[in-house]
C-alpha cells in the first residue's frame, strides 16, 4: 500500500498480511478516497479470511466478523467502505473449504469494476465539459482515490484529451490532499495545472476562469445531498452565485439507498491535533480546534451526479430514482 501522507517527496510502500493493520492503514489516512478505501477494505477480508480459516477451518466464518467489524469501524463516512465489505460477506456465505482462491477472487472483481466505472465516468463527464476552458477540482479523486483512472480527476483527465485547457486545484486544508496529491497526479501525466489556495476558489469564479467546478463523493443519499471533503460545500454555494456550474462523480457504489438526505449521514470529525499548530496543542491551552473532514452539499446546489451508469442532472429524489431502479 502506497503510503499517502509521505506524498509528493517520498514514495513508500508497506506490506499488511492482516485485517488489523489494513483498518489502521485507513483510519490513519495512509490509504483514502472513497472508492480506494472499499478496495483495500475487501483485500483486508481476503487477508482476515486467510488468517481465521489457518486458525480453524470450522469456525472461521464466525471469527471474521470480529475483522469485519474493524474493517467497518475505520472510517465512518465513506460508504463504498460498507459496500465493499457487505459484498464479501455474500461471497463468505458461497464458499466451502479455502476462502483465500474464491475471495481474492472477488476482491479483484471489485478493483477491476472501479477502474472501468472510472473510464467511464471520465468520458461521460468529459462531454459535459466541451465548450468549457476551465474547470476546478477540489480534494484529490484520482488513481490515488480510487482503482486508478479516477472520479471527478478522471473526468480532469478525459476533459484534457478534448481541450479544456486551464486545470486548477485547491489546496484542501487541512490533509492538503490537492496540494500534495492531485497536482502529483497531474505533473505525473504531464498535465499543467494551477494550484489555488482554498480561500481563492470564489474569486476565481468571479474572474471567469473557471466553468465547472468537478468534485467525486464520499456518500450520497437517496435525494442527491452529497457528502464529500470539507470545502465542498461552500464551493457549490459560491459556484451557483457565479453561475459556475457544479459537478459529482462517483460510481454507483457510492450512493446509499438507505440514507434518506444529508441529514443522516454521519460526518467524521478528527483529531484537532490535524488541525492546531504545536504552540496551542500543548497540554492546558485554551485553544481547540473543531475538525469535520467532510460537509454535505444539497442537491439543489448540484448540477449533475455523473456515474457509470449514466448522469443524473438537477438531481432529486425523483431524478435519483432512475439509478435505483437500474440496480
Amino acid at each position: 500500500m502506497l503510503d499517502q501522507r509521505k506524498l509528493p517527496s517520498v514514495v513508500e510502500y508497506e506490506t499488511f498480511d492482516n485485517a488489523k493493520g489494513v483498518a489502521e492503514a485507513i483510519s490513519s489516512m495512509r490509504v483514502r478516497g472513497a472508492p480506494a478505501i472499499g478496495i483495500a477494505a475487501a483485500y483486508g477480508a481476503v487477508l482476515a479470511a486467510r488468517q481465521r480459516y489457518r486458525e480453524n477451518p470450522d469456525t472461521w466464518k464466525e471469527a471474521i466478523e470480529a475483522d469485519l467489524a474493524k474493517l467497518a469501524s475505520s472510517r465512518p463516512t465513506a460508504v463504498n467502505l460498507f459496500w465493499a465489505l457487505d459484498r464479501m460477506r455474500s461471497e463468505i456465505e458461497k464458499v466451502n473449504g479455502d476462502p483465500e482462491p474464491h475471495l481474492l477472487k472477488a476482491a479483484f472483481s471489485i478493483h477491476d469494476e472501479d477502474i472501468a466505472a472510472n473510464r467511464v465516468m471520465g468520458d461521460l463527464g468529459a462531454s459535459l465539459l466541451v465548450g468549457a476552458s476551465g474547470v476546478l477540482t477540489h480534494c484529490n479523486t484520482g488513481s490515488l482515490a480510487t482503482g486508478g483512472y479516477g472520479t471527478a480527476l478522471g473526468v480532469v483527465r478525459s476533459a484534457y484529451r478534448q481541450g479544456v485547457v486551464k486545470i486548477f486545484a485547491t489546496e484542501t486544508r487541512p490533509w492538503l490532499q490537492g496540494a500534495r496529491l492531485t497536482v502529483w497526479e497531474l505533473a505525473q501525466d504531464g498535465i499543467p495545472a494551477t494550484l489555488i489556495a482554498d480561500s481563492a476558489a470564489a474569486y476565481l469564479m468571479k474572474t471567469g476562469a473557471v466553468q465547472w467546478i468537478a468534485v467525486g463523493a464520499d456518500r450520497i443519499a437517496a435525494n442527491g445531498d452529497t457528502a464529500n471533503k470539507i470545502g465542498t460545500y461552500a464551493l457549490a454555494v459560491a459556484a451557483r452565485h457565479h453561475g459556475v456550474k457544479f459537478m459529482v462523480v462517483a460510481p454507483t457504489s457510492t450512493i446509499d439507498w438507505r440514507t434518506e438526505t444529508g441529514e443522516d449521514i454521519k460526518v467524521e470529525e478528527r483529531d484537532q491535533n490535524e488541525l492546531l499548530n504545536e504552540y496551542f496543542a500543548r497540554s492546558g491551552s485554551v485553544i481547540t480546534a473543531w475538525n469535520p473532514v467532510f460537509d454535505v452539499t444539497p442537491a439543489a446546489l448540484i448540477d449533475c451526479i455523473v456515474t457509470e451508469r449514466g448522469i443524473v442532472r438537477n438531481p432529486d429524489r425523483h431524478a435519483m430514482k432512475v439509478l435505483a431502479d437500474a440496480r
